[in-house]
């Protein structure tokens, strides 16, 4: 593979959503913005992205199943080459839209649980029924054949629920199981409190790879750069070989990937490294893609690991983790500078 490979890109279709969580990183509202990319805009971010190589596309929000040309744009990218995949709230999927969607040849769906019951998850989604509604939503890909990944976002409010989440994902057939740590961005600033600090990450995480290597779901850490560290620590405590063969996924990818391997387009068409991340690299409403992908100052920065600070820039796991560069610039204003949720001490300055 070659270096900074393009593999993965998040494009925010609208910030319009149906729901108003409280960890939303987008502040979505109810109405689309007039500054959100056309349909003939959307399909020139496709055509550029395709030029660059064949990356995963996460046509996501807000809620993208909101946009009227959704159908239109997904089937745009499939012919394109991209292998289009959708991340909704699941509360719109009628049993009419996942035979659309798997008509089009959509590989899989996420759709977000945070609790592993109504009262829980709508705390979260801050509208009623809206589980129900999710749950309804699985049921229907399931019948019409699209798998599923469940995601969820861990919080001082769910972490002790986690294994009880990750049980109701493999009763419902999910295919894959993703855990993301919060980045207190957008609406989520206003969940400071609920931020984990480092020891409770730490703990949450080695219970994440514990509950992982006992289920038969991929697993995948994400905004959680520690677990590729983690991972490697508690499998060497277990005599246990990291690889494809033994770790799936996890063996072949790293903690941030954030202008690496990935890039995230806004709803108005700007880069940013995540979109947790915010910093704008360039608008392909002002310039191509690939030269934004290529050239940015930001994303040559996050390419030179020799320019991370603090303890990041002096880690043994530098090359598997390299800290979540979004809560280093939330937290400091520098993205460079070193996580500020990690417990670990690298061996260099361990005393």
């Amino acid at each position: 593979m070659k270096p900074f490979e393009l593999r993965l890109v998040a494009w925010e279709m609208t910030r319009a959503c149906n729901l108003a969580c409280v960890h939303c990183r987008a502040s979505a509202c109810t109405e689309p913005s007039p500054e959100e990319l056309t349909s003939a805009e959307g399909r020139a971010l496709i055509d550029g992205i395709a030029k660059v190589g064949k990356p995963i596309l996460i046509m996501t929000g807000g809620e993208p199943l909101m946009r009227a040309d959704f159908f239109d744009l997904a089937r745009y990218a499939m012919e394109a080459g991209l292998r289009a995949v959708l991340a909704t709230n699941g509360c719109l999927v009628t049993r009419e839209v996942a035979r659309d969607i798997a008509s089009i040849g959509i590989p899989r769906v996420s759709i977000s649980l945070d609790g592993p019951s109504a009262p829980d998850h709508d705390s979260f989604r801050k509208v009623d029924g809206a589980f129900d509604a999710s749950m309804t939503g699985i049921e229907n890909l399931r019948a019409a054949g699209v798998p599923v990944q469940i995601n969820t976002t861990l919080t001082r409010r769910n972490r002790g629920q986690l294994a009880e989440i990750m049980d109701l994902a493999e009763r419902i057939g999910a295919e894959a199981f993703h855990v993301f740590l919060l980045v207190p961005t957008g609406r989520a600033k206003g969940m400071s409190g609920e931020e984990m600090g480092p020891e409770e990450y730490e703990e949450s995480l080695k219970e994440f790879y514990r509950l992982g290597r006992a289920s038969k779901m991929e697993t995948k850490a994400t905004c959680a750069p520690q677990y590729y560290r983690i991972l490697r620590q508690q499998a060497k405590k277990e005599g246990i070989e990291v690889s494809p063969e033994t770790f799936g996924l996890n063996a072949r990818t790293r903690g941030c990937l954030g202008g690496l391997s990935f890039v995230f387009v806004s709803h108005k068409g700007e880069l940013q490294p995540c979109g947790y991340f915010d910093v704008q690299a360039g608008s392909v409403r002002e310039a191509e893609f690939k030269d934004i992908w290529e050239n940015a100052e930001v994303f040559r920065n996050l390419r030179t690991f020799s320019l991370l600070e603090g303890k990041c820039g002096k880690c043994d796991y530098l090359r598997f983790c390299g800290g979540c560069r979004a809560r280093a610039y939330e937290t400091t204003g520098n993205y460079m500078s070193e996580e500020p949720y990690c417990a670990y001490t690298p061996r260099s300055l361990q005393r």
